[in-house]
């Protein structure tokens, strides 16, 4: 059992060696993963939240999602880190930046990433956005 990674880690992992187009804000996916698994522990998240929740990291696992990883490497992380951002700022805009923050795990300003990474990947997937979000069932 030494040799577990969680799947965060698998994912960082296979990013370190990536050094493409969107690296800023792809290198982000692991962390901000490993927050909506951190969000869903919490007893005060209604059960409509922990649904997009599921929903976010269902999408970023499935293996054929709008963007595949298998297609477009590491580029394939876009949509899933746009979903991931979508459901973050839901769910700060009902419990506020405060209670995300004390579970985020970087030296960075959280609600810098979160904007940062959202407004980048929603202008690299143009149309395709709303495709990832009814896709989802997220609208």
């Amino acid at each position: 059992m030494d040799n577990y990674q969680d799947y965060h880690e698998i994912i960082e992992n296979y990013l370190k060696s990536y050094h493409g187009n969107y690296n800023k804000i792809i290198d982000y996916s692991p962390i901000l993963l490993k927050l909506l698994t951190d969000i869903l522990n919490e007893k005060v998240l209604s059960s409509e939240h922990r649904l997009k929740i599921c929903a976010a990291l269902g999408y970023f696992v499935a293996p054929l999602d709008v963007i595949p990883e298998s297609i477009y490497g590491p580029d394939g992380f876009i949509d899933d880190l746009f979903v991931c951002c979508y459901v973050l700022r839901g769910i700060t805009n009902e419990f506020g930046f405060d209670f995300v923050e004390s579970l985020w795990k970087s030296d960075k300003e959280f609600e810098d990433v979160l904007e940062k990474c959202y407004n980048e990947s929603e202008t690299i997937l143009g149309d395709k956005k709303e495709f990832v979000l009814k896709y989802m069932g997220l609208i």
